[in-house]
């Protein structure tokens, strides 16, 4: 038979004096620490295997939503304009445009959260969207801040990259005027849809 060696009792037992202390009193052999942190300690998560990255993870898209179905934005600068969906970007954010040339909206992705889908579609087949146009053609550009040299203090202008913005709007794809020419084909009243 194998012995188990026993372990060290954490409480001990110990006599105390006067009449009404009741004699004996358990108390631990290593006292607790009398900090306790006001927050709780972050604790490393689980790493499991079935966990992705977010570049990883499956793109869905609503069955209700597919190319050429006009959708009613919920959010943004153009909520409440109805706007045409071109394709799904890698990030799973929906492309979409106006077209601008009928109600102002140019090309955006917006969540499929902030959108509604209506019944109405336009056939699209014929509109060509570039591959340039991607998650990356949308990203902000970081500005470079100038190297300061004596007497240009205030002079913060020089040496910032312009805005993607303004970059963007300098060469917008044809896709919006293809657009244009389908919606005014197929439908009579444009703002009745757009």
């Amino acid at each position: 038979k194998i012995v188990k060696a026993k372990k060290p009792s954490k409480v001990v037992t110990k006599d105390i004096g006067g009449d009404k202390n009741g004699g004996k009193r358990t108390v631990r052999v290593n006292r607790m620490s009398r900090y306790y942190p006001t927050e709780d300690r972050p604790r490393k998560l689980r790493s499991n295997k079935k966990r992705r990255n977010f570049s990883q993870h499956v793109r869905k898209l609503r069955s209700s939503i597919s190319p050429g179905t006009v959708l009613i934005l919920l959010a943004g600068r153009h909520k409440g304009k109805r706007v045409v969906f071109l394709k799904q970007l890698a990030s799973g954010l929906l492309l979409v445009t106006g077209p601008f040339h009928l109600n102002a909206c140019p090309l955006r992705r917006i969540n499929q959260i902030y959108v509604i889908a209506t019944k109405t579609k336009i056939d699209i087949s014929g509109v060509k969207v570039p591959d340039r146009v991607n998650d990356e053609y949308f990203r902000r550009k970081k500005l470079k801040k100038p190297k300061h040299a004596e007497g240009e203090i205030f002079d913060t202008k020089k040496g910032y990259m312009p805005s993607a913005r303004n970059v963007r709007r300098t060469r917008v794809p044809s896709t919006n005027s293809s657009l244009t020419r389908y919606v005014k084909t197929q439908t009579r009243n444009i703002y009745s849809v757009i």
